[in-house]
């Protein structure tokens, strides 16, 4: 065994009952549920919001957003650890190790705690500097930022018992919560615009809806999980958490330098309104790859248990099916989204926010190299391997970061799409062939598998892309007609073009039993 996986010491594993893919499938409808609120309220204020504020303070809070989840990489990721722990754990009749754990992760939290602090400070003091607003706004700007990071701490701290749920393979249990603490949410920044509290008020709004994230999670985890609780942990417990969450917090540092500075660098470069355009041309795709996320995180808790287990075959099968079904949808959705963006963003907020064709389809392109590279990264972590994806990721970031400022200077935003694309190509290759190596297969990139599929996505993406500049509707309904013929024409024909029929037939199974987990 590796140093990360050996950390944690062995315990004899009892047998397990239930089905992962119901669980699997369970959890992914919850988790619908969810983001199906998140998106309906998003839809409905980001116009309020946008029309409010205006261009440049939307485009403020959006960067402002983006700086605070740079603290992410500041907590020691205990929540995380604890949730991969326990998902690789969730068989083992110890319920007195898991509650250790949970002291451990309360532990590792405190630890952080004075960096939290102190990134928080920094990121207070030099937020009017980094956003480039002027005189008038730099305290507004300030507070805000400071209630962002309030409201982080919040949220780490109230996501432990959540994180238990969640390893235990339970997410779908919440059915329905989340959705409403997502309402709730937006109705709180809906009512901070409208009494005019500005960014001060969503600020407030998002610490008010953390607190009741924690409170209402609490309660039903202390209902459904009996091993729930608090013990006071054992050194090797804490130590193994804190070695997990070393490589955690490495990871995320990485990754939001590679993720998360689009914006930041966009805004110092060019402008906010600059932000504004890129944040909402990317807004569908972002939004409908959210459910690609979920997705596949609902098949993680499952799959971590599996190779908890050594099951590598299986668990290589499993990868294999989720490589498939993550190339049909974000296929499907990017040729979607390709023809249809520019109507939707002139029937939502207006043409004059849309990006234009080239950044579109960068956009889009980004967007599918990051769904593979997000489902292997989750792979990784449930392997308890972060150390793999960490130091690949740093590699990715050293050379996106520079190339961003370098081509968004010359080029803007199309410049920067390119830069982002180019860096996250280290990842593409090297991440397969980690899981690899966790899963004990054989160590080669699957170049041949792929000519089939890249080549249906480039054709549907090409004609999408012409077929949108060219097409605009004036109404929601026409908008929605197409939308949906798209989707189901694109959907198929990646299917039945694109696969394999020995890969089809497998993934049309995985459907057909995901169906009959639903219905009973």
């Amino acid at each position: 065994m590796t140093p990360e996986v050996s950390a944690v010491p062995p315990i004899r594993a009892t047998a397990r009952t239930g089905s992962l893919t119901r669980s699997a499938t369970l959890t992914a409808v919850a988790s619908l549920l969810d983001y199906s609120a998140k998106l309906v309220v998003g839809l409905l204020l980001t116009p309020l919001l946008v029309s409010s504020l205006g261009r440049v303070l939307f485009g403020v809070w959006t960067m402002l957003q983006q700086l605070v989840v740079y603290m992410n990489a500041t907590d020691g990721r205990p929540t995380e650890a604890l949730r991969l722990v326990i998902s690789s754990e969730q068989a083992l009749d110890d319920d007195a190790r898991k509650r250790r754990y949970v002291g451990a992760a309360l532990v590792v939290w405190l630890m952080f705690l004075p960096v939290i602090l102190a990134v928080g400070a920094t990121l207070v003091w030099f937020a009017p500097m980094i956003t480039k607003v002027g005189p008038e706004l730099t305290t507004g700007v300030r507070v805000t930022c400071a209630l962002l990071v309030l409201s982080f701490l919040a949220a780490t701290l109230a996501s432990i018992p959540e994180s238990v749920l969640r390893g235990m393979n339970l997410g779908y249990k919440r059915m329905g919560l989340q959705a409403a603490l997502n309402v709730i949410g937006g109705v709180l920044m809906a009512g901070a615009i409208v009494l005019g509290l500005g960014l001060a008020g969503l600020g407030t709004a998002q610490i008010i809806t953390a607190a009741l994230t924690g409170l209402c999670f609490l309660l039903v985890v202390k209902k459904l999980v009996p091993a729930f609780g608090v013990a006071r942990p054992a050194r090797p417990e804490v130590k193994s958490l804190l070695t997990m969450s070393a490589w955690l917090t490495g990871g995320t540092i990485v990754t939001h330098v590679l993720l998360h500075t689009d914006a930041i660098i966009l805004g110092m470069v060019v402008s906010p309104a600059a932000v504004t355009t890129y944040a909402l041309t990317r807004y569908a795709v972002r939004t409908a790859t959210g459910m690609l996320d979920f997705t596949v995180g609902a098949a993680i808790p499952g799959l971590g248990g599996v190779i908890g287990q050594r099951q590598f075959e299986r668990a290589a099968q499993i990868r294999a099916e989720l490589m498939a079904l993550t190339w049909l949808f974000v296929t499907a959705v990017g040729t979607t989204i390709l023809l249809w963006n520019r109507s939707f963003l002139s029937l939502w907020v207006g043409e004059h926010l849309y990006a234009g064709g080239w950044a579109n389809l960068l956009i889009v392109c980004i967007t599918l190299q990051t769904a593979f590279i997000r489902s292997d990264s989750y792979i990784l972590d449930a392997a308890l391997q972060p150390r793999l994806r960490v130091i690949v990721t740093a590699l990715a970031a050293a050379l996106t970061v520079p190339l961003s400022l370098v081509l968004t200077r010359a080029y803007g935003l199309v410049g920067l799409c390119v830069a982002i694309f180019l860096g996250r190509l280290v990842q593409t290759v090297a991440y397969p062939l980690q899981v690899a190596r966790c899963l004990e297969r054989p160590r080669a990139f699957p170049w041949d598998q792929l000519a089939r599929p890249a080549a249906v996505t480039a054709l549907l993406f090409s004609a999408a892309t012409v077929l949108g500049e060219r097409v605009l509707t004036h109404h929601w309904i026409p908008w929605a007609a197409g939308v949906a013929l798209t989707f189901g024409v694109a959907l198929g024909v990646s299917l039945v073009a694109g696969l394999a029929a020995p890969v089809r037939r497998v993934v049309l199974g995985r459907y057909r039993a995901m169906g009959r987990s639903l219905l009973g």
